[in-house]
């Protein structure tokens, strides 16, 4: 039986930066309608089950019902039967159980973080990652039909997936020796002490960035490196730099359409698997991909590596265009 599984958060695009920014608000019903068309694009080319994290929303739920109501659904939509935290945990249970149930792909609709939480755990399965958060580096915004049809395509295992795949970088934050956490594109050192809201917004609080990708185009902290120099998810390196006053100021689009000036220092490359160490002389919070996770104290010891550990992610182009060369979409008569 082939089989898809859609993570589809509804927190993402809801954090503090939609209110300080001017983000793209994507509601819940919105991520609805997307995963409806999801569906509708895969059944079409041969899909036979769809799992779906659960949620507070019930948005798989809701999605089954529209769906019904049009007469449009033939295939199995399941939603997971796992303990529910409505958070992180949620992401990270529904991967594994995905994972588990071999399913051929597996589509998240959030932002950076949602797909953090993906990569923390994800081992092989593909996946595909649309973008409805608020500051987004990662996930593409793409139309939920097309996704559906290439995760259709992946799923089905006709085609060698070193056409169309890749084995994403990451960031992996050690102490002790142990690995306590990733980051998919930025890793922040702040200064700011209380995690409260897990966002930041304040670059004032900021005194250093790594980063696996970098570019002017992006949102973020990743475009404050990227003013600087560019490096791309196909570069098998990744750069870290510090944000101080005697360095050159840069202008770089730290929110959706928040500029600001900041002092950052030449960017210094950090080749795969080498470790660089940061040994704290203040209190502070280390944020991955924009939200403060890890609190530290003065004094401590944390590694910073980058490697090739992270998801394996689907080109949507490129898979549709192996497809279509490969009679893929051709109707038997």
């Amino acid at each position: 039986m082939i089989s898809i599984g859609i993570i589809a958060n509804p927190a993402s695009g809801k954090d503090i930066r939609r209110l300080v920014s001017h983000a793209t608000i994507i509601d819940n019903n919105e991520k609805i309608n997307i995963v409806e068309r999801i569906v509708l694009g895969a059944q079409a080319l041969g899909v036979e089950r769809v799992y779906m994290m659960p949620d507070s929303y019930n948005m798989g739920y809701r999605a089954e019902d529209n769906l019904n109501i049009c007469n449009e659904l033939k295939c199995e939509i399941n939603v997971i039967n796992i303990m529910r935290f409505d958070g992180m945990e949620d992401t990270i249970s529904a991967v594994k159980f995905m994972e588990d149930a071999k399913v051929g792909c597996i589509v998240t609709l959030g932002g950076d973080g949602t797909n953090r939480a993906v990569a923390k755990v994800i081992k092989d399965t593909p996946i595909i990652s649309i973008s409805t958060g608020t500051n987004n580096v990662y996930p593409e915004m793409m139309e939920g039909t097309v996704v559906g049809m290439a995760s259709a395509a992946v799923a089905s295992g006709c085609f060698d997936k070193r056409l169309f795949m890749q084995r994403d970088k990451r960031i992996e934050i050690y102490k002790g020796g142990e690995m306590i956490d990733v980051a998919l594109i930025d890793a922040v050192i702040s200064r700011d002490v209380l995690v409260g809201s897990k966002a930041i917004w304040d670059m004032d609080s900021i005194d250093k960035i790594y980063v696996t990708r970098c570019h002017p185009a992006s949102i973020g902290f990743s475009s404050i490196m990227g003013s600087k120099k560019i490096i791309t998810e196909d570069d098998d390196f990744g750069a870290y730099g510090e944000i101080n006053q005697k360095s050159q100021k840069v202008i770089a689009a730290v929110a959706a359409g928040v500029l600001s000036h900041i002092s950052i220092s030449e960017p210094v490359i950090l080749n795969l698997n080498e470790e660089h160490s940061f040994i704290s002389k203040y209190r502070g919070t280390i944020a991955l991909d924009g939200e403060r996770e890890i609190p530290f104290s003065e004094n401590q010891e944390y590694i910073f590596k980058i490697t090739k550990n992270g998801p394996n992610h689907v080109n949507v182009k490129k898979v549709l265009e192996t497809s279509q060369k490969n009679g893929f979409f051709n109707i038997e008569p």
